[in-house]
Formats: C-alpha cells, sequence, structure tokens
C-alpha cells in the first residue's frame, strides 16, 4: 500500500502549490496511470508564523506546528513534512511530540549533494536559514563546507522572498541580484547553489545557473514519495 504524505503547507501557498505538483507528478512517474499521491494537507495562516518569526517566538512556532503535525498524524498521515526551509528551525521539537518520521528538508538535500559529489556549496535561504546553525549545522554535519552572501547580499535575498517571491512577484531585476550573487558565491568555490527557501524555485531554475542548482522544494518532496512508495517500487 502506498503510504500517505502530511504535508504542512501554507509557508507560503505559493511553494506549497509546488509540493502538490512534484509529489503528485512523481507518483505519476513512477507508478503510471491515473496514479497520484496521497496526501494529507494543513494549510497554516503564514502572517501568523511570519509574525512569530520576527518576534523571535520560536517555541511558540514549534508548539503550533507539532499541533498541526499531531493531527495530520491522527488523521492517517504516514509521514510528516513541513513545507518549508526556514521552520526546520523546530523540526526537532515536532519531532519529538509525533510517531511518525518526520522528513528533515536539509537530511534530504544534503543526502541529494553528496550523490552528485558536491563538497561545497552556496546556500540562498531567508537570513534565519543562512545564518543560523540550525540548517547550516546539518549540511556541515554532513561534511559539506558551506558558502553564503555577505550581510548586504543577504538582506537582499530576504527581501525578495518576504517582500516578492510570498507574495507571488517574480521578478527579473530580482532574478540578475540572485544570479549575481550566485556568481559571487562560484568565485569563492562553491560547486553548487541549494535553493534553501521553497519559495526560490519559482524565480530560479537551472538553465538560469552554470552552477548546479539544488531545489530544496523538489528534494522534499522526491523525498516523500520514496518513503510513500518504497514498500512497492
Amino acid at each position: 500500500m502506498m503510504k500517505t504524505i502530511g504535508l504542512i503547507g501554507g509557508m507560503s501557498w505559493e511553494s506549497t502549490v509546488t509540493y502538490y505538483k512534484i509529489m503528485n507528478q512523481e507518483v505519476k512517474n513512477r507508478l503510471g496511470g491515473f496514479h497520484s499521491a496521497k496526501i494529507l494537507l494543513y494549510s497554516v495562516d503564514f502572517a501568523e508564523i511570519e509574525e512569530l518569526q520576527r518576534q523571535g517566538e520560536w517555541e511558540k512556532s514549534g508548539e503550533l506546528l507539532a499541533d498541526v503535525a499531531q493531527r495530520l498524524e491522527q488523521a492517517g498521515a504516514d509521514m510528516i513534512l513541513i513545507g518549508t526551509n526556514t521552520m526546520h528551525k523546530v523540526a526537532q521539537q515536532v519531532r519529538e511530540l509525533i510517531r511518525v518520521p518526520l522528513i528533515h528538508i536539509a537530511e534530504a538535500t544534503a543526502d541529494e549533494l553528496h550523490r552528485h559529489n558536491i563538497k561545497i556549496v552556496a546556500l540562498l535561504g531567508t537570513k534565519y536559514t543562512m545564518q543560523q546553525q540550525f540548517y547550516r549545522g546539518k549540511l556541515e554535519a554532513a561534511g559539506l563546507t558551506v558558502l553564503v552572501p555577505d550581510e548586504e547580499e543577504m538582506e537582499q535575498v530576504n527581501h525578495i522572498i518576504f517582500q516578492e517571491l510570498c507574495m507571488g512577484i517574480q521578478s527579473t531585476s530580482s532574478k540578475e541580484v540572485l544570479l549575481s550573487v550566485v556568481g559571487k558565491l562560484a568565485k569563492k568555490g562553491a560547486e553548487g547553489v541549494i535553493l534553501g527557501c521553497t519559495e526560490l524555485g519559482l524565480l530560479l531554475q537551472q538553465e538560469d545557473s552554470h552552477l548546479p542548482l539544488f531545489d530544496t522544494t523538489r528534494i522534499h518532496g522526491q523525498a516523500a514519495v520514496e518513503l510513500a512508495l518504497g514498500s512497492i517500487i
């Protein structure tokens, strides 16, 4: 039997749409016919989450997402995905309160980088993801060297994510800013680029960059399908 994926979405809903599409496409590609993924989706109000982020109320954020994860588990989810990179800051808090596996986006990404023999990687994401150890630490623990933009560029990337991509705005000028940042990190030795925000894949595609791009939304969704189909493929 195919396992049921429990997705905590809405952070933002723009990228949650991409998660849904990726997981269904992946199941169809593997099983064929009319097959699609079994998904339970709980979409939160991102305004509440964003406010808690700005206030540094991470424990409250963790309580909120843990409650959602428990609801998904009770509804029949066999695994949990937090559909955002930044909120993996509270992943351990969520893990401790559920019995089913939580697929960690940074752990799945590190595995994918190893499959491509990447050792030095550029990380783009929200300022929380780029600055703090909850995410970078997972990558470094997996033996990767992580490069991030300078402080001014971090603010630019963060602005593009929150003020544009999360609002459904996709700007050519912002794409050029991101590619400029990628170019600078390439000169510092980056062998690949982690799109460490689930919205970044809405703006950057592989054809835009000479470095390989690792879209964490796609990697995360594919990891969920691997687990969901593990016993039948």
